[in-house]
């Protein structure tokens, strides 16, 4: 469903004609001798049991242009690492499998604590951000990839268009975001981007003017996607929150340190689905309410590392007018889904406005409060400036746990 409208500060590659996946493929698989290209696939040991992560690695076992794959596994015992070795054991291409829980990847996160530089908690961004260091440390690839484990609609199209704009030697990308339409075809789906992030940009704008980081993430069409590609080296020196600011964080980092000449969008599906946080508004540890506290967050340290002052008189007004936007988008959405014979339960996204609303007036409370909270993890320049010779063993304590 592609159009060639181009708005914001980023390009916006479109799917105009549905070129062939094996014409990408064919195209990538050249460029790739020159710009070897990896894939990144943060994972929790649970996935491998689960619908979506089987056919991923059956898809992937026909890719020919990925010159490796990094698995990072979170909450696996001895024997489940066992399990996930024998499980990806049938991929063609040189991968390897972090086992974040394995004594010796816990010696090297513990050895990071000691200088007070490891990441602070569990989570997507911690796992992705040891995955590339071990990348880094490789010097094996020049183009990588992450897309997350639980994809129930991923096809090797998707995959190639994501790369590509980083992997053409002729394009000038040195990072690329993916963007879709969320749904299951009965309902929309991605509430947080729907009905948090573009809603409170919007309010931002309208209280503090068009700056420059909010017009750069108004320009992404899905900037939660947890797919993205870049070029090796620009992970050397952004550093990224460990919870579910990942996204935002990441786009964040990309805006201070290139030019948005050098930054694309690309659509790499008709239609995505993946599971689906509940939205927990009784517990603020989990769920949707947890996402969104992270999220907002990121968005206002972010803010404030450009000279934004706020207060507590502000985070109200900041509530009242995204709560106003917000409602208006519920009504747009509404229209939308009725036109296009999807269900819509206006009562529930209006809930879900209600706790957002209370969430990003929370998290603005949260950051006066707690001003270190949201900590990015260091970037691994500084990694490896503190600890000459960490990335070296990190690497070896990799290829050990799975060579054994």
């Amino acid at each position: 469903m592609g159009d060639f409208y181009q708005s914001g500060l980023v390009t916006t590659l479109h799917n105009l004609r549905n070129v062939d996946y094996k014409q990408l493929e064919e195209w990538l698989t050249q460029y790739s001798k020159k710009r070897p290209a990896a894939l990144v696939i943060p994972s929790l040991y649970s996935e491998l049991h689960g619908e979506a992560l089987p056919h991923i690695v059956s898809i992937l076992k026909d890719v020919p242009y990925l010159n490796e794959i990094i698995i990072g596994l979170d909450r696996a015992n001895k024997d489940q690492f066992k399990e996930a070795k024998e499980y990806f054991s049938d991929l063609p291409q040189r991968h390897r499998i972090l086992w974040h829980d394995g004594p010796r990847l816990r010696k090297m996160d513990q050895l990071l604590k000691d200088h007070q530089i490891a990441p602070s908690q569990m989570g997507k961004g911690r796992n992705a951000w040891y995955c590339y260091g071990y990348l880094i440390a490789s010097e094996r690839s020049e183009a990588i990839a992450l897309h997350d484990a639980d994809i129930l609609t991923y096809d090797r199209n998707m995959l190639a268009r994501l790369l590509y704009p980083v992997v053409d030697p002729t394009f000038n990308y040195r990072f690329c975001k993916g963007y879709y339409f969320r749904s299951d075809m009965e309902k929309l789906n991605g509430r947080a981007a729907r009905l948090l992030v573009t809603p409170l940009l919007r309010a931002l704008k309208k209280i503090f003017g068009p700056l420059n980081f909010l017009e750069y993430l108004d320009s992404f069409r899905y900037p939660l996607a947890g797919e993205f590609s870049m070029r090796t080296d620009v992970l050397k020196t952004i550093r990224i929150p460990s919870d579910w600011g990942l996204e935002i964080g990441i786009l964040s980092e990309v805006e201070r340190l290139n030019s948005t000449n050098r930054v694309c969008q690309v659509e790499i599906a008709d239609r995505y689905d993946h599971k689906h946080q509940p939205l927990s508004p009784d517990d603020p540890t989990k769920g949707l309410s947890r996402m969104s506290m992270d999220i907002v967050k990121a968005i206002y340290l972010k803010l404030s590392q450009n000279g934004i002052v706020f207060t507590r008189s502000m985070f109200r007004s900041i509530k009242s007018t995204y709560n106003r936007i917000a409602l208006e988008f519920v009504e747009r959405y509404d229209n939308d889904a009725t036109m296009n014979g999807f269900s819509y339960n206006r009562h529930k996204e209006e809930l879900t406005v209600d706790l957002f609303a209370n969430n990003v007036y929370n998290a603005g409370i949260e950051m006066l409060d707690q001003p270190d909270h949201g900590a990015f993890i260091p970037s691994w320049k500084r990694i490896k400036s503190a600890l000459p010779g960490y990335m070296e063993d990190y690497y070896e304590a990799v290829e050990k746990d799975n060579l054994e």
